[in-house]
């Protein structure tokens, strides 16, 4: 009879093994699983897209779960209610802003984006992205152990081939550092967030989320800095809304 060491071990790697197969090649990698990299998530696999979700941490919801300053709330605007209907997530008027409990969109938008098919793996960095040219395209991403990134290890990387890459990492927009680092053709110069204007930070995050360049995109802070535009603190509507706006790009995008 087979040791059951045996079995966990063996069973573990075989379904491990087998999903990181089929993930070799996808429609879309979301690298980041904050609010905007979740909400696309849901969103882009509610329209069939095989898509998976790389966090470098072994958690998800990004800048949520600090709350404002660990106090355990954040707030959203009335135009970002529908995403939280559609997340089922509870939330309360107060005045003309609604108040959200962090642990609990954390939980849902993480929850519903696998409810919809969408793959998200933990503790995996993003270090490098896979370009063509003529045309110059991304497509696709050098992923790594983030453990062995800590470790200060010498190990190559693998690849993960795909037909869009979004940069949702916020505050440091670490795919389009890699990019404009690396890839000089592109001509992509980030300037960095500005500081807090909280209404003209929704505002702009929403209007400039987007495609970069070809098979790039952008979602959530990182279009802040990207563009120069302001943060705004503990207020998320304008990342669920940027969320779910890149996936409908991306969806008309593919399917062109």
């Amino acid at each position: 009879m087979e040791p059951l060491e045996s079995k966990i071990t063996k069973t573990i790697v075989e379904h491990t093994l087998k999903e990181w197969t089929e993930l070799s090649q996808v429609d879309v990698v979301i690298v980041g699983a904050g609010p905007s990299g979740l909400t696309a998530a849901k969103y882009l696999a509610d329209e069939g897209l095989k898509t998976v979700v790389f966090e470098r941490r072994l958690s998800f919801g990004g800048g949520i779960g600090g709350g404002g300053m660990l106090f355990h709330k954040i707030v959203v605007e009335e135009q970002s209610l529908s995403i939280l209907d559609d997340f089922n997530v509870n939330y309360k008027k107060a005045d003309d802003l609604y108040v959200v409990d962090a642990a609990e969109l954390m939980a849902k938008l993480a929850s519903k984006a696998i409810d919809s098919g969408a793959k998200i793996i933990h503790g995996i960095t993003v270090d490098d992205v896979i370009y063509r040219e003529d045309p110059l395209r991304i497509r696709g991403v050098a992923i790594q152990w983030t453990a062995v990134i800590m470790s200060g290890l010498h190990v190559d990387p693998l690849f993960v081939y795909s037909k869009a890459v979004v940069d949702a990492t916020g505050h440091d927009a670490e795919i389009l550092s890699v990019a404009a680092r690396k890839i000089p053709e592109l001509n992509l110069a980030l300037y960095g967030e500005k500081s807090a204007h909280a209404e003209l930070g929704e505002k702009h995050v929403i209007e400039k989320t987007g495609k970069v360049v070809e098979g790039l995109y952008v979602a959530g802070m990182a279009v802040a800095t990207l563009h120069s535009t302001p943060r705004m603190g503990p207020i998320f509507g304008g990342m669920l809304i940027s969320g779910k706006k890149l996936a409908e790009i991306i969806s008309k995008d593919l399917k062109k």
